[in-house]
């Protein structure tokens, strides 16, 4: 178990993430597994943390093959054995990550995805829970081969304690998009890995939203191993009273003219703790780099916590590179200036931080996914008003 006094975890405590917090699966309502209905998809569904092949679509995507992990490990096929726990283990150098490493060795459920073209809709995993003191512990391997195109849509509760890691393998001139959503008004702990590898001209991009839940960290390892290549990642976090969020990303660039995109916004009152630490590595060589991170704090109460941590490592020396963090509350003579006109303080209160959250959702390529997430956030702050 990594340790508090260890450097990436100085802002979490992550023995909570092993601690027994059952989580009655009545508090859960249907506004989890149907985020995404209104977008044609292929759904695939965990419970408990294991596949139910009965709830599920049928397992064919044109351009897309997909098994599940417990099948594919039963099955000799070259490209599975050469990348499962390839990423991960790659990640281990730099900063151990054993939460990542336990769920390699002993991950038995899971998705293997390999997509050779343009996949004709999204591919959603829906993870629900029935079981008040479940566990789920899911690996997803994904690999796109050159000119590939995917999209991959997470959301639901999941489980108690939730571990999961997915690796992704952009090959040349491929592109990935990942938009996720997490968490509920119930306790529970999530620890989530997501490491990626881009090729030649590949894109990545991927988008958390983040919504309660006691303690919550997300990990986006990414790494640019040749020239050309452009990855996002980012995030909008809302969380109320005992709730504790932490998105730590590590971007290595090791390649020529590549750009990198760290966006995280996080809202939080009545107490919530939200933690950012962002760092770009660019390595002798990786000229023409272009890497941007913000963070940034809403605090709607004095009870409330942001910290931040961003980092720069530079050792090339053509380079665009920068980094900022803020942390404030709501802009009050914006808020006079809504309220002069005749709208309620609360609806004006909800205009300014569903536009403070604005930026990280802009990064959204796809419209109605955005418009998905920006309703969500609209059911959360109406649900926090007496």
């Amino acid at each position: 178990m990594p340790q508090k006094r260890d450097e990436y975890w100085k802002y979490t405590d992550p023995t909570k993430l092993t601690s027994d917090l059952p989580t009655p699966a009545s508090q859960f309502n249907a506004d989890e597994s149907s985020l995404f209905d209104d977008i044609d998809r292929v759904k695939l569904f965990f419970v408990d943390g294991k596949f139910d092949a009965e709830s599920s679509d049928n397992l064919a995507l044109a351009g897309v093959e997909i098994e599940t992990l417990e099948t594919a490990s039963n099955l000799d096929i070259h490209w599975i054995s050469n990348t499962y726990g390839a990423l991960e283990r790659d990640a281990q150098r730099p900063v151990p990550r054993p939460l990542a490493a336990l769920n390699t060795a002993t991950a038995t459920q899971g998705i293997v995805i390999r997509a050779t073209a343009q996949a004709k809709k999204p591919i959603s995993l829906i993870y629900l829970h029935e079981d008040d003191n479940s566990d789920a512990m899911l690996h997803h391997t994904i690999k796109l081969e050159k000119g590939a195109d995917l999209t991959i849509l997470e959301n639901g509760p999941a489980a108690a304690r939730f571990n999961k890691v997915m690796e992704v393998d952009v090959g040349d001139n491929a592109s990935f998009h990942h938009v996720r959503a997490q968490g509920r008004d119930h306790e529970r702990t999530a620890m989530t890995h997501i490491f990626a590898r881009l090729g030649n001209k590949s894109s990545f991009k991927s988008f958390t939203l983040t919504v309660n839940g006691v303690l919550t960290r997300n990990e986006a390892i990414i790494d640019f191993t040749d020239d050309d290549s452009q990855a996002t990642v980012a995030g909008a976090c809302v969380g109320d009273g005992a709730f504790h969020h932490d998105d730590t990303v590590f971007i290595t660039h090791d390649g020529v003219n590549c750009e990198s995109r760290q966006v995280y916004k996080k809202v939080l009152r009545n107490g919530a703790v939200g933690v950012f630490q962002g760092k770009i590595l660019v390595k002798p060589g990786a000229q023409k780099t272009d890497g941007y991170q913000i963070s940034q704090g809403l605090l709607l109460d004095a009870d409330s916590t942001f910290q931040a941590k961003p980092e720069l490592e530079i050792y090339a020396d053509d380079v665009a590179c920068s980094h900022g963090s803020t942390v404030g509350a709501l802009n009050d003579t914006a808020l006079f200036y809504l309220t002069s006109r005749g709208i309620p303080r609360k609806e004006a209160q909800d205009m300014l931080t569903l536009a403070f959250l604005g930026e990280a959702i802009d990064e959204i390529d796809e419209n109605a996914l955005a418009d998905v997430i920006r309703a969500r956030l609209e059911r959360w702050l109406a649900r926090r008003h007496p």
